[in-house]
């Protein structure tokens, strides 16, 4: 039996399947005809509605593409895996934490047999150039654009790394875990997961052996990220947990603490408990309380600007609508410029103002907040606005039967 038959057995048409899962009703028909698979995040409640667990579905429409690019020896068609080039990388990075951290604990006469390579940069040099890469990361409208830079720059930092004294370790160790910080956010913005997880524990590691507890908390943040985008709610709380006491270690007069604060709010509402999550969004509001620069600008950018789209954000997790729109719609009318908010921050509250439309069946509230977050992800090519557009097609299903969000569905899946 295949999938046709099974849909039918079920009794689903194209349309109504379609509609169930809040996509189009040709993406449907190509998975009908087997043209295409259904993505990953959208197997399990497709399962659910043919009555199948995923291994049955699995066998039925055939594994995701990057499952059978990988037994065919091809590289993967999805942006989950990673490149050769990347794993070098990494590979040259835990042999240098290897042996730095072997000469640490030897005898200076024993370490200084260990040493090879050259000097070739100070920690100062690559903290430095590491924060000119963070502002051109924030700047860039293309991400992307910036890997080959931060890529080059990991190279010399592995090759620097190989050798050095306690003191200059401990040092270049706190600019990698800020550099490969940088590197999981690329990977992350490009939808490339593993990339991006493998990225952010290597900065935890980096920070940890650096004694820099604010970066370390800040890799476990953004490590966090990815349970909360694959909706792993608990698993990211207890990452968070974790984050938090970190935190505690760190500056009190940065502002780790309340981001931390602010995501686990988003790992609350995902669990549906209203009361934690308004506990930490209380939390991290406090941030204001705080005088002077309070943040890098570069690894730690969180300065309370983005409270109120925080806030609406959450609310609508919770289902909580009007003090959703009331928040996303505060946050929505602050200049972009003036607030520092990113063009990819705005692509995410027009997002959610879209989805508050679907939730409440008013075509017009989605296609105007839909079709402007739209632009903004064709414009900068962000892959995070591009997910948020993906998630707002599950929201589109009571929508179905209006061709302007047939329309806005394909324009979605184009991306």
């Amino acid at each position: 039996m295949g999938l046709a038959e099974r849909r039918r057995a079920q009794g689903y048409s194209q349309e109504g399947l379609a509609h169930a899962l809040g996509v189009d009703r040709r993406t449907v028909g190509r998975w009908d005809t087997g043209k295409t698979t259904p993505q990953p995040s959208l197997r399990p409640r497709l399962a659910e509605l043919l009555g199948l667990d995923l291994d049955e579905l699995d066998a039925l429409v055939g594994p995701p593409q990057a499952a059978l690019s990988e037994s065919a020896g091809l590289p993967p068609r999805d942006h989950h895996g990673s490149g050769d080039l990347d794993d070098m990388i990494r590979r040259q990075f835990l042999r240098a934490i290897a042996v730095t951290s072997a000469m640490v604990a030897l005898p200076a006469d024993e370490s200084e047999s260990l040493t090879v390579g050259t000097l070739r940069g100070t920690a100062e040099d690559f903290l430095r150039m590491n924060g000119h890469l963070w502002h051109v990361y924030q700047l860039a409208r293309a991400k992307s654009s910036v890997y080959p830079i931060v890529r080059d720059q990991l190279t010399t930092l592995n090759n620097t790394l190989s050798g050095q004294q306690e003191t200059e370790t401990r040092a270049l160790c706190g600019a990698a875990g800020d550099l490969f910080q940088l590197a999981g956010e690329l990977a992350f913005d490009g939808n490339r997961y593993t990339d991006a997880a493998a990225s952010y524990t290597l900065a935890a590691s980096a920070s940890k052996e650096a004694k820099s507890y604010d970066l370390w908390a800040c890799a476990l943040v953004r490590h966090a990220y990815l349970d909360l985008y694959e909706r792993r709610y608990a698993d990211a709380a207890g990452t968070l947990s974790a984050a938090e006491r970190v935190a505690r270690h760190g500056d009190s007069s940065l502002t780790t603490r309340y981001w931390v604060a602010s995501v686990q709010a988003e790992a609350y509402a995902g669990l549906g408990n209203l009361s934690a999550c308004e506990r930490a969004l209380d939390t991290a509001e406090k941030v204001t309380d705080l005088s002077g620069p309070a943040h890098n600008g570069g690894w730690l950018r969180f300065d309370g600007s983005r409270l109120a789209e925080e806030r609406g954000a959450r609310y609508l997790q919770l289902g909580r609508l009007d003090l959703a729109e009331k928040a996303l719609t505060a946050a929505l009318g602050q200049d972009v410029l003036a607030s520092g908010q990113s063009f990819r921050r705005r692509g995410a509250v027009l997002t959610d103002l879209a989805s508050i439309g679907a939730k409440r069946h008013d075509p017009d509230q989605v296609l105007t907040y839909g079709r402007e977050a739209l632009h903004l992800a064709r414009k900068t090519s962000s892959g995070y606005v591009a997910r948020r557009l993906q998630r707002l097609q599950t929201d589109l299903g009571p929508l179905a039967r209006d061709a302007r969000m047939v329309e806005l569905g394909a324009e979605i899946d184009a991306l």
